[in-house]
């Protein structure tokens, strides 16, 4: 027990310690994620100030950009910052807060791609009685309870995989704090908890899978028996960004938390983490302003009003 490093800093062995050119690597991160964060202010902002955007749908997609704008701050800040300072330590503390709040937004957003598969089902399957039917008390609601939903989860996996022993090298072959890398260096038999940790993970993403699967089945359905074909182009449009998303974000949380370690290698892993944690929160605005219509509308206006203004 004289190596137990319980309550000692961590020390994050990330992305720069394995590339061989850092610096370019950092300002790369760099411009990711402040194109991230502008690109999700922007559709924020443009679904709060045009009024044609004020519908379920566009409240749906500013939650899911305020998640991404959070989700992405949780990591790339701190990264960059023990880059420019030569640092890259990190204590319990702030690995226990780091990791809660990564796996409560990315619960969160499990929850709420669910949340927009349901309102595409009412939107297409029921369109007279929407209004009615997906009102704004009941987007606060859903949207709420994604947020708690998420919570839940990192209220469960985080107190406990901190208060293993880590009794190993202090090292996390990770550039954040995320569950399976710190398990690696607990010193006790983590295979039950690993275990609960997998059905947990299971839950998180059936429960939500099986909405999306019975909503989408259901948009098909309906949308087959559409004389239109103006309106069946315009729904298949409607679904087609938000399956983008859907396959984005799920695909790797599969491979993270659901697949056998023997398909896990660090190189994968961190590739992997790469692109939920930097370039997914990038792609969600760019997949849902240039594939939408009425979000161009809004900006080329937002667009003119300032031009309009600064002529004045």
């Amino acid at each position: 027990m004289t190596n137990h490093t319980e309550q000692s800093d961590f020390i994050l062995v990330g992305l720069f310690g394995q590339s061989r050119h850092p610096t370019l690597l950092s300002a790369v991160i760099l411009v990711v994620f402040l194109m991230a964060l502008s690109g999700n202010a922007t559709l924020i902002l443009l679904i709060h100030s045009d009024t044609h955007l004020h519908t379920p749908m566009y409240f749906f997609i500013s939650q899911l950009s305020l998640m991404d704008m959070m989700y992405i701050s949780v990591t790339v800040p701190k990264m960059l910052l023990d880059q420019v300072l030569g640092s890259n330590k990190i204590s319990a503390a702030e690995c226990g807060i780091q990791m809660f709040l990564y796996l409560t937004l990315g619960g969160s957003e499990f929850f709420l791609l669910a949340a927009m598969s349901y309102d595409r089902y009412m939107a297409i399957c029921y369109p007279l009685r929407y209004p009615v039917l997906m009102n704004h008390k009941v987007c606060l609601l859903l949207a709420s309870g994604c947020w708690l939903l998420g919570s839940v989860d990192g209220f469960m996996l985080t107190p406990v995989t901190m208060t293993f022993p880590f009794c190993r090298s202090r090292e996390i072959h990770h550039f954040f704090c995320e569950v399976p890398a710190v398990m690696k260096l607990s010193c006790s038999d983590t295979s039950l908890y690993e275990t609960l940790m997998y059905l947990c993970c299971v839950l998180m993403l059936l429960i939500p899978v099986i909405v999306i699967s019975s909503s989408y089945s259901s948009i098909l359905l309906t949308v087959h028996r559409m004389n239109l074909a103006e309106g069946r182009k315009k729904a298949l449009a409607t679904c087609s960004s938000h399956m983008t998303v859907v396959t984005l974000f799920y695909g790797t949380a599969i491979y993270t938390y659901m697949l056998p370690g023997s398909y896990h290698t660090l190189e994968k892993d961190m590739v992997v983490s790469v692109f939920y944690t930097i370039l997914t929160p990038l792609l969600n605005p760019l997949i849902y302003s240039l594939r939408n219509k009425n979000v161009t509308e809004a900006l080329k206006k937002l667009l003119g009003c300032n031009l309009s203004f600064k002529k004045h």
